[in-house]
């Protein structure tokens, strides 16, 4: 694969809630067993592990709700953490379509406070096949749509 044909994902979304609670619900199991994955898909709360330091983790497997043998574990390693304002960390693909195993994927999440106690999410994932990247946004949007609803609350 050529770097022509990868490209960096980056997505910025504004969260009507307060940096805080945002990046709580990257960091804590039970919030992102709530929220995570693709409408279709769902984090079962007892896969969630999540250590949130350099060189700490956060590992979960997203189930397909029509067909629960479809999964899809994440193992992701954290490189920076700003406790409220930023977590990178990489994953090695494994079994992921358009990636040749071994692939490091980088994800990159930036939490900017905003007027009137909201957040500016900016995130950043890659490299992905340009065939990949819409299915990957798709995916993050119809996420965020769940982490919405759930920072109503």
């Amino acid at each position: 694969m050529t770097e022509a044909t990868m490209q960096e994902l980056v997505i910025t979304r504004v969260f009507d809630a307060p940096r805080e609670l945002v990046y709580r619900a990257f960091t804590d199991p039970d919030q992102l067993a709530q929220w995570f994955g693709p409408v279709g898909w769902s984090v079962p709360r007892e896969s969630v592990s999540i250590d949130v330091r350099v060189g700490g983790h956060q590992r979960f497997t997203m189930v397909n709700d029509a067909d629960p043998s479809m999964t899809s574990p994440a193992d992701g390693t954290f490189t920076e953490v700003v406790e409220n304002e930023l977590l990178v960390g990489y994953e090695e693909a494994k079994g992921f379509p358009g990636l040749p195993d071994g692939t490091r994927v980088t994800l990159r999440l930036e939490f900017h406070e905003e007027p009137g106690g909201k957040t500016r999410l900016v995130l950043r994932q890659g490299p992905f096949p340009t065939a990949v990247q819409a299915g990957a946004e798709e995916g993050w949007g119809t996420s965020f749509t769940k982490l919405d609803a759930l920072l109503a609350r």
